[in-house]
């Protein structure tokens, strides 16, 4: 009888690949490239982009694997080069605009009784300026503190409030007309 290896550990992969084995290397880009193609198309509109950032990232994981030390998830590890490498990206190719205003109350964005899928709200999104989405983007996708997103971006964390207040703001104004165009049907 032959035993068919179902999976294969993401630890037994990154020693294979510290040893030299460049099938291995394939083998952990094919598990995480859509995972952290949407990572970086979150912060990126244009997918050509997006695609160059994600290789780009797994080209400093790669160069970088050496110093991960299996104590968290590989997965969570790589998606942090990601989202560097996508805001690295974004200050390299665009002037990050970001409005300065006085500390704003977030509200929340409902989307009421509209059905929003995936694609739509990554429209939506997209749609924002760049400082709005990668503020949103930094906090209520990729979970980070205002303090954290003002280090990373090297702005002030009232500047990260008055992004993600504009940015939700932005997006509800887009839910209502949406909505408005629901109801005329």
């Amino acid at each position: 009888m032959k035993i068919i290896r179902l999976h294969t550990s993401d630890e037994v992969i990154i020693k294979k690949i510290l040893q030299g084995d460049s099938r291995a290397e394939r083998q952990l880009y094919d598990r995480y490239a859509a995972k952290m193609l949407g990572v970086c198309r979150i912060y990126i509109k244009d997918l050509h982009y997006a695609e160059d950032v994600m290789i780009q990232g797994f080209t400093r994981a790669l160069d970088n694997l050496g110093r991960f030390r299996f104590e968290g998830s590989f997965e969570g590890w790589l998606r942090r080069i990601m989202v560097r490498e996508a805001i690295d990206f974004l200050r390299e190719r665009t002037q990050l605009y970001f409005e300065n205003i006085e500390t704003a109350e977030v509200p929340p964005v409902a989307t009421g009784d509209i059905d929003i899928d995936a694609d739509l709200l990554q429209l939506l999104i997209d749609r924002l300026p760049e400082g709005y989405r990668t503020v949103l983007v930094m906090f209520a996708i990729e979970g980070h503190s205002h303090k954290e997103i003002a280090e990373m971006l090297a702005i002030s964390e009232n500047t990260s409030k008055s992004q993600l207040f504009k940015a939700r703001k932005q997006l509800q104004e887009q839910l209502g007309v949406l909505k408005r165009m629901e109801n005329e049907r």
